[in-house]
């Protein structure tokens, strides 16, 4: 014990040799009251530190049971001062195998997380004479000790390896490659290289090695893992034999893998079918698949060769014909032309009688001006039909949903604080709800609250916060280092206040100064959530709240006026001081779009003879709030907006409440902007309910960053939509730039904020269309990604809501390209044909009809490009009676 109390690990390890089991088992008991005593001990201290080898040595070799020597072993507080491996296999030298073999497959039953060290589990494997253990953890540790060895290169150290086989066996069949992916890229002293080479040579079987690398690629995995085991594949070069074995398994590759993986399935069964070794029947289940894929380089390839087999053999025709066919229904108009063509071309075949029905189904998928062909391709009658009148579906508009009370008992307010701090806080709802909770339960007993939220902060950071660098708890929610506070830091806040962790001379200060930050669009919106939280955290220390006043009615953030003046009411009748920065945020909630209703809670208000009911009365029935003078500038590729003074929000507010009020330029982000945190934007919204065209405006940039660079920050479109107050100019330029950002998660909210807006019929279709237009020739959005989110609106329903965007969009774009020479169309802007071929389909589902500037000219030119055929197509479309 003295050794081990002295962190001497080599003496620990002198002394355990002398000791007999019995005298061993009888020290463990010190040993557990040591460790013990060592959690209590803050990290920041290195007397753990300095123990804890000896600790973790000497508690290994006292344990006589397999299980418990193993949880000591892996134990988390002592996991970043372990003793090393070497010398804890001399301590556990003298255990017969059967114990040893069973502390090192329980060691490698943990989980990846525990961090097990490879070399202990190897030692305690190779001395029981058993088979490794073949568990994720430990052919993880492999990986790593393999790729961490400095001397010699992954083939040489392969070699040696004598377990292999098993090892290999582990590594096709990991779950989550993530924690050695780095260690797998492809090279030329590569992981693939060696297994490859070690196939070759016959150190693996060649058979076992191919099946499942075939394997894995089948069943998937994480999104990258094909670029391990592809090259892997491709390494061992497959003979003739080997791939016709295999048919089926790269039909299935083929068919639904990711696209690289698709594509080498492709080629493979291709060179098959060219050569004669697949038979028809083979050929047709392929393509069947292939054909309805996304990747339009995959269907192309794959129409090539059914031509290339058709023109040999035309007794396929039967077969194959239909199968071309399916891809009529193909998104991609160039898809359909292609696979009519292969079609006409082979439509006088014998044998065109007994599939003519099926094939003149599959033509009905054909937009009308590839439908005709069909029909006189195949001999189908023309029927005249009356045209279809359309109908546009709109998802029905979201309703706000009313707040539920406060929990009624503490035990509830902890279960929804635990379950906040569990989701990141994003939920306006939830987090007014259990905030509201807070402050009551605080109020009314405050040490009940404390008890019932115990298991809840039990684990939090600044509960936990020993580490001897970091700083001290008040430091950091202090003014003197923190920022403006998103929801989640807002709640430790609070709770570290009620646990007692913040001295109330810390949090009033921090109150009274604010946050010390460079301004940015942003700030104004954050110092007021920030603002508000303070003065709560403060008032639980110094002067609890009864309740507080701004929670909103609706999930929006809106505030009936009636329930505010219940609130005053409520702390007249107690005597309560009511919070400075909790009313200003109850003013800028409270509903006044309702006049009658506003009105009659003025009357209300004023009758409470205090004050702040003379304030709301006079915010209520206040008719001159007008909007803020708008100005629209450009930088670099975006466009921008500047917003003039907001007066009402300089008179009668604290201080924290003024920027909101002040001119917004686009130069206030010069400075670095650390409001990074997704989760605070839906609460920015709730801050000005009513006014969201402020709030667009000041998420503008952000916005302008997810199309024109790699940042996020589109996922707050659809509650932008669902917020109240008019849908101007900001708040299209929010979904313009939504539609062509980067990441596809983004667009998609952009499309479901495009849909909100339309079903509660405030889009402006013409404004968001110029705006498009506009950022597209300045080179803010891709028309790519901007057809992708289109497409995706149109097939939701809303066909005639993107047909009358796009055709304010289309005039620009083209107008450009008309004015120039005929060759200029082949270099128009990347997706300017896949954004023409979405107008065409809305189009011709809709039925309009309208004469579109420049499209002519563009759809004269000669030439196959897509620009110039969906041009030819949208044209059509518009001109069809």
């Amino acid at each position: 014990m003295a050794a081990v109390r002295t962190g001497r690990t080599a003496e620990t390890l002198r002394v355990l040799a002398e000791m007999t089991d019995e005298e061993r088992r009888a020290v463990l008991p010190r040993l557990k009251e040591l460790r013990k005593e060592l959690r209590a001990i803050p990290r920041r201290e290195a007397g753990p530190e300095r123990i804890h080898p000896a600790l973790h040595l000497a508690g290994a070799a006292c344990h006589t049971g397999a299980a418990a020597a193993a949880g000591w072993l892996a134990a988390t507080d002592m996991r970043w001062s372990q003793a090393p491996a070497e010398t804890l296999l001399r301590a556990l030298e003298h255990r017969d195998t059967g114990w040893l073999a069973d502390v090192a497959q329980r060691l490698a039953q943990r989980p990846v997380s525990a961090r097990v060290p490879y070399e202990l589990m190897a030692g305690l494997a190779g001395r029981s004479g058993r088979e490794v253990p073949v568990t994720d953890a430990y052919v993880i540790g492999w990986i790593q000790y393999v790729g961490g060895r400095r001397r010699g290169g992954v083939l040489e150290q392969l070699r040696r390896e004598p377990h292999l086989t098993p090892l290999v066996t582990g590594l096709f069949a990991l779950k989550d490659l993530g924690e050695v992916r780095w260690l797998l890229g492809d090279g030329p002293d590569s992981w693939q290289c060696a297994l490859a080479t070690l196939a070759q040579e016959g150190s693996l079987d060649r058979t076992f090695v191919i099946d499942a690398c075939v394997a894995r690629l089948l069943r998937g995995g994480g999104p990258t893992d094909h670029r391990i085991f592809l090259p892997l594949l491709t390494r061992l070069g497959l003979t003739r034999e080997e791939e016709r074995e295999r048919v089926a398994d790269w039909t299935a590759l083929a068919r639904d893998a990711v696209s690289p993986v698709a594509a080498h399935a492709q080629a493979v069964l291709a060179a098959l079918a060219l050569d004669g070794e697949l038979t028809v029947r083979q050929l047709a289940e392929v393509s069947e698949g292939l054909l309805l894929r996304a990747e339009k380089k995959l269907v192309r390839a794959q129409l090539v060769l059914l031509a290339k087999l058709l023109s040999r053999d035309a007794a396929a025709v039967a077969e194959l014909l239909p199968v071309v066919a399916q891809a009529f229904g193909h998104e991609d108009t160039q898809v359909q032309e292609r696979a009519l063509k292969l079609v006409e071309r082979h439509a006088g075949e014998p044998g065109l009688a007994e599939i003519g029905e099926e094939l003149a189904v599959l033509a009905d998928r054909l937009p009308p001006a590839l439908h005709g062909r069909a029909s006189a391709a195949l001999g189908i009658p023309t029927v005249d039909r009356a045209p279809e009148t359309y109908e546009e579906v709109l998802p029905p508009a979201p309703e706000p949903v009313r707040l539920a009370s406060a929990p009624k008992t503490a035990v509830e307010v902890a279960e929804e604080v635990g379950a906040l701090l569990a989701s990141g806080g994003e939920d306006v709802a939830v987090f007014e709800r259990a905030l509201d909770g807070l402050v009551r339960h605080a109020c009314r007993d405050p040490d009940a609250l404390r008890d019932a939220l115990a298991p809840v902060v039990a684990n939090r950071w600044w509960v936990t916060a020993d580490h001897p660098h970091w700083p001290r708890v008040d430091d950091i929610f202090g003014s003197s280092r923190y920022r403006v506070l998103d929801a989640q830091q807002g709640l430790d806040l609070l709770l570290a206040t009620l646990d007692g962790r913040i001295h109330t001379a810390t949090l009033h200060t921090a109150m009274r100064r604010g946050p010390d930050e460079h301004p940015c669009p942003h700030s104004g919106l954050a110092r007021v959530f920030d603002a508000r939280l303070r003065e709560v955290a403060y008032r639980l220390r110094a002067e609890p709240l009864p309740l507080l006043l701004a929670t909103p009615s609706w999930s929006t953030g809106l505030l009936e006026p009636d329930e505010l003046v219940d609130r005053l009411a409520e702390y007249r009748r107690l005597d309560a001081r009511i919070g400075a920065a909790d009313f200003a945020q109850a003013l800028l909630r409270v509903r006044r779009d309702d006049r009658t209703a506003a009105e009659e809670a003025a009357r209300r208000a004023r009758a409470l003879g205090i004050p702040e009911g003379a304030r709301l009365a006079r915010w209520l029935t206040a008719t001159d709030a007008a909007e803020p003078s708008v100005r629209r500038r450009a930088r670099d590729a975006r466009i921008l907006l500047e917003l003039g003074e907001v007066r009402e929000f300089q008179e009668g507010f604290t201080q924290a409440f003024h920027r909101l009020g002040r001119p917004l330029s686009i130069f206030d982000d010069r400075w670095y902007c650390h409001h990074w945190n997704q989760a605070i934007r839906p609460h920015w919204l709730a801050v000005l309910p009513e006014r969201r065209e402020l709030v667009a405006a000041r998420l503008l940039n952000d916005l302008a960053n997810a199309a024109v660079a790699d940042g996020r920050g589109a996922a707050v479109l659809p509650l932008l939509a669902e917020s109240g107050g008019e849908a101007g100019e900001a708040v299209h330029l929010c979904v313009a730039y939504g539609l062509g950002a980067r990441y596809p998660e983004d667009r998609l909210a952009a499309v479901d904020a495009l849909l909100v807006l339309a079903a509660r019929q405030q889009l402006d279709t013409e404004r968001l269309g110029l705006d498009i237009a506009e950022l597209v020739r300045r080179g803010a959005l891709k028309p790519l990604r901007l057809a992708e989110s289109v497409r995706t609106a149109a097939a939701t329903g809303a066909n005639a809501t993107i047909w009358s965007a796009l055709r304010h969009t289309l005039p620009p774009l083209l107008a450009g390209l008309a004015a120039a020479r005929p060759e200029a169309a082949a270099v128009a802007p990347r997706g300017l044909g896949e954004l023409l071929a979405v107008a065409a389909d809305c189009a011709e589902r809709t039925g309009a009809r309208a004469a579109l500037p420049y499209l002519a000219q563009i759809a004269s030119r000669k030439g196959g490009s897509r620009l110039v055929a969906e041009a030819r197509r949208l044209r059509e479309a518009l001109e069809l009676r």
